[in-house]
């Protein structure tokens, strides 16, 4: 059944395992860098690359003990650091709004230390087949206006158009893949890899660029 309503993407990001420098070839690409920042207590840091209506992270461990700490270790974002074939190494993260509710229905709800007391991230780990993203959304309603990040590149790459994962252990019934049956921005699909599309601009200039060690394809 068609969805009523359309999900908008807050971010995406994919794990890497070289520190983040597979982060520069984005930016000889052509995009222009955003600000990073070190997430408190579960042992991660991030480079970032700000859109009109999106952003793209490029996340890597640089505390392992915190990552499988008694707090974060349940949210399973171990496993999505562990690149191999099986683990997705991507995250989707969809903007918090009152028509989500079903979607994080039965959420696990993580408190992380870089937020205050409260405030929870919703997540679906996607245990049952860790091929698929790991999906949550923010404690915040709406989609944040990032004003004092850049957004203008010298590809003249601004807003995200479709998002399309390549999933491995692909099956359509999965009551996750499911909920996202009839959206237009959001698609699931076979493949031989865990992999990601971003589609930008609706693919005006008919241009794709490849970064293999991100599984990462851009069109734009």
């Amino acid at each position: 059944m068609k969805n009523k309503f359309e999900m908008d993407i807050d971010h995406i990001f994919i794990f890497t395992n070289d520190n983040g420098k597979i982060a520069d070839e984005l930016v000889q690409f052509g995009l222009t860098e955003g600000s990073s920042r070190v997430h408190v207590g579960q042992g991660t840091t991030n480079r970032k690359f700000y859109f009109d209506n999106f952003f793209l992270e490029i996340l890597w461990v640089h505390n392992e003990e915190e990552l499988k700490s008694d707090i974060t270790k349940p949210t399973g974002l171990w496993q999505r650091a562990e690149l191999n074939s099986t683990n997705s190494r991507f995250g989707l993260c969809i903007v918090n709004t009152d028509e989500t509710e079903s979607l994080f229905e039965k959420a696990f709800k993580y408190q992380p230390a870089y937020f205050p007391v409260g405030l929870c991230i919703d997540i679906l780990r996607n245990e049952q087949n860790l091929n698929l993203p790991w999906t949550f959304r923010l404690p915040f309603k709406g989609q944040k206006k990032n004003e004092t990040e850049p957004t203008e590149h010298e590809n003249g790459l601004r807003n995200l158009t479709k998002v399309e994962f390549g999933i491995k252990n692909y099956n359509e019934k999965d009551e996750f893949i499911n909920q996202f049956v009839g959206q237009e921005k959001i698609k699931f699909t076979f493949s031989e890899t865990n992999n990601l599309t971003l589609t930008f601009d609706s693919n005006k200039n008919g241009l794709t660029k490849e970064i293999d060690e991100l599984n990462l394809k851009i069109k734009y």
